[in-house]
Parts: structure tokens; sequence; C-alpha cells
């Protein structure tokens, strides 16, 4: 007994030396590990780590089926049935690209009470309605508005107030995604209106509605509804605390559209943006008025951004903003109050808290203007979110103004992004923006040299400095070029007049500057 059992244990040993030890190894880096991990400890990356020594399963073979359509060349597929149809309201239509297309699928998000079932019913209310014009269809087309948030009747209910009652709109509280899709077959509409996607589920994936797959199922069958009939689905989603859509990324590359509604809610000015639009530009910005009788575009929003005083009041500068090819003239405010905080606070509204830390350093590091003992506020007015980088050299102007106790004149108006040297940038566009202003009212501009198109302006030809010994100091170098701008006068900069051949914005005085030192100097004194 004992040699059989040396003999089983040799053979359990020689079994186990012939077999490999599994490894595993990163897909993205190569790095191997003796045991699976969920995250490679090189990359960093998450689910990569699999088993190299498992042989690779072969491809799967699939043979070639039956056609839906034929192929055919570019040039000849036909392109009318997927013109834009106008929604009725411009403001979305400015965004959209024209209008709504048919086979298209929309995925608006925004905070909760923003307004979007508002708009959304608005907007199926218009395309429900007949229309007048040669181009107009014969008679009214469809539209199915699926409701799993409300029930009907308090969806009637806002009907009722904003008058979006229509013979041709049907209404449907439902949650199922196969009592969706049978709703869909029964009345065949031309625009169906999810609101919202995440309470809408399915008994065929597991999950609850509102998860990741659930999402990606009812949406992939939303889709495939809408490219098979032609349908024009637009999609209400909900969005998380850091203001992203909820749900899977994948929801944002399954759809065509991308839009998001926000604002204030205690403002009634409402802003729609696109994130992502197959159809047409994403750079272009709506506005609207949210009231108790319902929603209307607003197509001149300039000066609701405004802040109108008898007086002026330090801390306070205008800008004006592009958004797509609109231009907004907008206001900056800044209040810097002592602190009395170990860690002074910094405290920004409508505005992005990096770019505002980032003029706060070059205020305190090329202008000597330091605010490490004071707390800092920057916002904007009427609840305007600015992210453009042209927007630098109006928070600069309004934090220095507060700091020092001295108001700009209401008739300036500054644009141009701040570098880390101090330097003041060139930004696009800044015929249309001055021509808004003088539009407005305003009569004199402070702007990056160079920002105008040529032939406007003349160049400055500064005179060189004098050359330096090798034998100075940096440090002293330093503190003398820093003093000598900061001695330039208002002559140093090139102050240009406005002159019939500037079109749009003729008797404004643009006053073009290099550094944020000059802009600091001059602004103050324009008047």
């Amino acid at each position: 007994m004992s040699v059989a059992g040396r003999t089983v244990t040799g053979m359990a040993k020689t079994a186990g030396a012939g077999r490999a030890k599994p490894a595993y190894r990163c897909a993205e880096c190569g790095w191997q590990s003796a045991k699976w991990v969920g995250r490679c400890g090189e990359c960093q990356a998450w689910g990569t780590v699999g088993a190299a020594g498992a042989p690779a399963a072969p491809p799967r073979v699939v043979a070639a089926g039956p056609v839906t359509t034929p192929a055919r060349p570019i040039g000849m597929v036909d392109v009318q049935s997927a013109r834009s149809r106008p929604t009725g309201l411009d403001e979305l239509d400015r965004v959209l690209g024209g209008g709504l297309v048919p086979g298209a699928v929309v995925l608006l998000a925004g905070e909760p009470g923003i307004g979007k079932s508002t708009l959304l019913l608005e907007v199926a209310a218009l395309a429900a309605a007949p229309r007048s014009g040669s181009d107009a269809p014969r008679r009214p087309a469809p539209v199915l508005y699926v409701t799993g948030e409300e029930s009907a009747e308090q969806v009637r209910l806002r009907a009722d107030r904003v008058g979006a009652i229509t013979d041709r709109l049907y209404l449907a509280a439902e949650t199922d995604l196969a009592a969706v899709l049978g709703q869909v077959e029964a009345v065949r509409p031309e625009m169906l209106v999810v609101d919202s996607i995440q309470t809408i589920g399915t008994a065929d994936v597991d999950g609850t509605p509102g998860g990741v797959t659930q999402i990606r199922e009812v949406t992939a069958n939303l889709i495939r509804v809408a490219k098979e009939r032609g349908v024009t689905v637009v999609l209400v989603g909900h969005v998380t605390k850091d203001g992203a859509i909820a749900g899977p990324r994948l929801l944002e590359h399954l759809v065509d559209v991308v839009l998001y509604f926000e604002g204030d809610r205690h403002s009634r000015l409402r802003m729609i943006r696109a994130v992502k639009n197959r159809y047409g530009p994403t750079d272009e910005l709506g506005c609207f008025d949210l009231s108790e009788l319902g929603i209307v575009g607003l197509p001149d929003p300039s000066g609701l951004f405004l802040t109108r005083r008898a007086e002026p009041v330090p801390g306070t500068c205008v800008t004006v903003t592009l958004e797509g090819r609109r231009p907004l003239v907008a206001e900056v405010q800044a209040l810097v109050a002592e602190s009395f905080l170990p860690s002074p606070r910094r405290a920004t509204s409508g505005l992005e808290s990096a770019r505002v830390a980032m003029v706060l350093a070059v205020l305190g590091r090329r202008c000597h203007i330091a605010m490490h003992q004071q707390d800092v506020y920057a916002s904007t007015v009427g609840g305007v979110r600015l992210t453009e980088t042209s927007v630098d050299l109006a928070v600069a102007l309004a934090v220095a103004g507060s700091k020092v106790e001295q108001a700009l004149s209401p008739n300036v108006i500054a644009l141009g992004e701040v570098g880390l040297a101090g330097e003041v940038r060139a930004v696009p566009g800044v015929g249309r923006r001055l021509g808004e202003a003088g539009r407005l009212g305003f009569t004199c501009a402070v702007v990056p040299r160079g920002s105008l198109e040529l032939g406007e302006v003349t160049p400055l030809k500064r005179p060189p400095r004098p050359r330096r010994s090798s034998r100075q100091d940096t440090a002293d170098e330093a503190a003398t070029a820093a003093a000598a701008d900061a001695a330039m006068s208002v002559s140093d900069v090139n102050i240009t007049p406005g002159n019939g051949g500037t079109a749009g914005f003729a008797g404004m005085r643009v006053i073009e500057v290099d550094s944020l030192n000059q802009a600091l100097q001059v602004a103050f004194t324009a008047t």
C-alpha cells in the first residue's frame, strides 16, 4: 500500500508539473499577471486583462443574406424626404439647423423643472396643427406624445394652459416599451415624443427602468422604429447632479442630435444648445422666455444680460460673447471683499471657475494686484453662462475695478483672451461683436491688437527697448521690464476712431492693447 501511495502521489505531481500555469495579459499595454485582475497595473485600464494562454475563438463566419435596399450611386439617392421641416419655433430651428429631419432621433436633456416638457408639448402641438403656405402638407400630421412621468390628465392641464390643444395630437401614458410600440403602430405618427427615456422599460431584459441595460434596449428599439418608418423621435433625458446625461454614454452616441436645455430656475430666460448635431451646426444658441402661458422664442436677446443703473458701480464690465453666429452682450460682475478665513473664498456663477482662477493669478503675478487675502465673487447677469475665452479681459477689469474701488465708464466694453504671460490675445469675430455693441449704444471698446480686419487699423510701431548688459542681474531685469510696462502711457496703445469704412460700428472708438497692464490703464480712463 505504501508503494502504491507513492506512485499515486508521483503521478499527481507529474500531471501538475506538465500543466501550464495560467497567465493573464493586458490587451492594451501587454502587462502580465499571474492572476486575473479587473484593472491593469501598468496602464490602469479597466476590463483589458485576459487569459494570455487561452486560444482565441475563431471569428464566426456569417453567410451573405438578402439586402433590404440595393446599393445605389450616392448621386442618385433622393434627399427630398430627408429635408428638415421647421418646427414653428424659430429659436429651436436655429439650433437644429433648420428644423427636425424625418427619421432623426433627438435627445433633449435638462435639469428637473427647467421646462423640457413644456417646450416639447408646444413643438408637438405646432407639428400637429395645420400650416399655411405652399410647402405645407395638405392635412396636419399625427403626433404621438408618450408620457411616463405624468398622467394624461396632468399633461392635458398643461396643454390647456399653454394653448397646445390640437385634434391630431395624441396623448398616451405608458411605461412599457411594448405598449409604446403598440401605440406607434395604431397612431402611425410622423413625430413621437417620449417623456422620458428613463421611465420606459421592457420585460425582455433584466434591470429596472432607467438602468444601463434598460436604456440601451429601449433606445435601440426606438431608433429602429425611427429609421424604418421615417418617424422623428424626440427623447427627454434626465441629467445627473454633475450636469451629465443620466444613463450610459452610449445613449449620446446612438442618437442623431443631443440638445441641452438650461437656465436659472428663478429666471424666465431659457437657453438651448446643441452638443451633437448630424444635420446642422453645434455652436448655435436659442433663447426662450418661459412664462405661465408657455414658452416663446427671443429673436433678440441682447440687453437681457445687462443691468440698467443710473450711476456706474465698481466691479462691473460689459463684454460681447459669440454663440455660433449670434453675438450676445453680457455683463460680468465681481466683488472683492476682505477675507477672515485661512483660505479665501472663490465663488463663480455663470463663469468657468478655472478660467476665473487663472485670471486672478495673472492679475497678481503680472499686474501686482494681489488678492490672496480677499474673497472674490464673480458672476454674470441674467443667468447666462459664458464659456468663451473672450470674456477673460472683462473678468479681469471687473475684478480690478472692485479691488481698487474704481468704476468703468458705462459706454465701454472689453473683450479678449488673457494669457499666462499677461498678454491679451486676439479673438475671432470682433467686427460682429462691435457691431452688436454699437447697436446697443456703446461707444468705446478695448480689444486685443490685431483682432480687426486688415485696413481698419494702423499697426502701432513701438520703440525698441535699449539693449541690456549681460552682467545685469536677472531679477533686476524682470523688475525693470515690469516697471516699464506699468509706466506705459495711454499714447502707447492704438486708438482707432470709428469711420465710415468700418461696417457695423461706425462712430465707435476702438482701443487696441497688447497686455493686461495696458488694458487696465486705458479702460479706466476711457469714456
